[in-house]
């Protein structure tokens, strides 16, 4: 009697794994199927009837459970069309939407709404038009929303501050008139609107962005000059000298002196960043031409590192909590910062909201073994006042390096009155 109830419980069990094993979203899978089968597309979806979706099908991600749909990821695969009505706003699980970089057109898709548990909505880089959603209630979870390089036109709906817990939007390059309304979004950490036809003034509540973010608009000036909060009030330079001026001719002034300070200060770390740099190469070359230096010597860091980077992979320096690979970065929503003697350096912010800054050198020929010993010199330079350097990217086409980003400004921002500034800190 015991051998059958227990050869029933292992038979049920069998059964039950594998149910799960070959489970899958029928009406999800449909879904899709019904909106490959209306846009045309230029690169092959290896989405057939016959296969199973979790798992299977590119660019298509489901739950634990292969019971839902979670993530659909289609960057750049020659989607040229409208997004046909009743199609994928029948994935009512999907949590990400991805179809940045296609060739897509019309108006925002108004069934769309159906999508409420969106996270994230990822619609750039296509030739939508029209007006935005004049209610954004519907997607009350989303975290990062990016229409930027589209058609869209009128103004701003108010109504994106239902969007309580929105952290990056971006309605860049587009054509969106008339004023910013007066947004109230707690948690957002990014925001773009440059490039538009928008005008009148930025609201107190977006003040707190820098100026890049409303540039090539008509608006009036974000951050007007005015004296620093941190140095006296002083003359404006029209303002010819008066007798009764505090300050005398044979003095240096307060604002002068904190800059001489400051600069000194500046040059001495350069230098000494410099002389660390050099005294390293010089120490390095002189061990390996003493034979005392091996392949079989090196620290297990430094084999690390060259394995990853041979790989083609992000080389991430010791305590760095960062979760993300050079894929995702590659595709992150990406704002330049500005441009120096080697580079430009970018504001990246990454599907998970994650805000990092990416310097991409251009012109710099230097080896991949000079490389990565000047990164490890540069990743050991550890100070409260210095932007720390999280990890690197070498190949012989491209070479990244990753920082934190700070939006406070820098001190040069305090002395000019320019409340956002973005310092450079790598001289390679």
């Amino acid at each position: 009697m015991e051998v059958r109830i227990w050869s029933s419980r292992v038979f049920l069990l069998f059964f039950y794994f594998l149910s799960i094993g070959i489970a899958e979203p029928v009406e999800d899978k449909q879904a899709l199927l019904d909106f490959l089968a209306e846009v045309p597309h230029g690169h092959s979806l290896n989405w057939r009837e016959g296969t199973l979706v979790c798992g299977n099908w590119r660019g298509v991600f489901c739950n634990r459970d292969r019971s839902r749909v979670v993530e659909l990821r289609l960057p750049g695969v020659g989607l040229n069309s409208r997004i046909p009505p009743n199609t994928l706003s029948r994935l009512t699980g999907l949590l990400i939407l991805s179809l940045r970089a296609n060739g897509l057109t019309g108006p925002f898709p108004a069934d769309f709404v159906n999508l409420a548990a969106l996270t994230g909505l990822h619609l750039q880089l296509n030739s939508f038009s029209g007006s935005l959603p004049t209610n954004f209630s519907a997607w009350k979870n989303l975290t990062l929303l990016d229409l930027s390089y589209n058609d869209f036109n009128g103004s701003i709906p108010a109504s994106i501050s239902n969007l309580t817990q929105l952290a990056a939007l971006n309605l860049s390059n587009n054509s969106l008139s008339g004023r910013i309304p007066e947004i109230q979004l707690p948690r957002l950490q990014f925001l773009n609107l440059s490039n538009n036809h928008l005008n009148g003034s930025v609201p107190k509540s977006l003040q707190r962005f820098p100026n890049s973010s409303f540039s090539g608009n008509e608006l009036t000036p974000v951050f007007p000059a005015s004296p620093s909060p941190l140095l006296p009030s002083q003359l404006s330079p029209s303002d010819p000298p008066t007798a009764n001026s505090n300050v005398s001719k044979g003095k240096i002034t307060e604002s002068a002196l904190l800059g001489i300070v400051l600069g000194a200060t500046a040059l001495m770390f350069v230098a000494s960043t410099i002389l660390l740099v050099l005294c390293y190469l010089w120490k390095h070359n002189r061990t390996i031409a003493s034979g005392k230096e091996s392949k079989g010597h090196e620290s297990p860091e430094k084999a690390g590192a060259v394995s990853q980077d041979e790989n083609n992979q992000l080389v991430f320096f010791e305590g760095c909590t960062f979760a993300f690979d050079l894929e995702d970065l590659l595709r992150a929503s990406a704002e330049v910062l500005g441009k120096g003697t080697h580079g430009a350096a970018y504001k990246a912010v990454l599907e998970d909201t994650t805000i990092v800054v990416v310097k991409r050198l251009k012109e710099v020929s230097v080896g991949k073994k000079d490389f990565v010993m000047q990164m490890e010199v540069v990743g050991q330079v550890l100070h409260e006042n210095v932007v720390e350097l999280k990890a690197y990217y070498y190949s012989k086409d491209e070479k990244l390096i990753v920082y934190d980003y700070y939006s406070r400004g820098s001190v040069s921002s305090m002395l000019h009155g320019i409340t956002y500034f973005c310092l450079d800190l790598c001289a390679l």
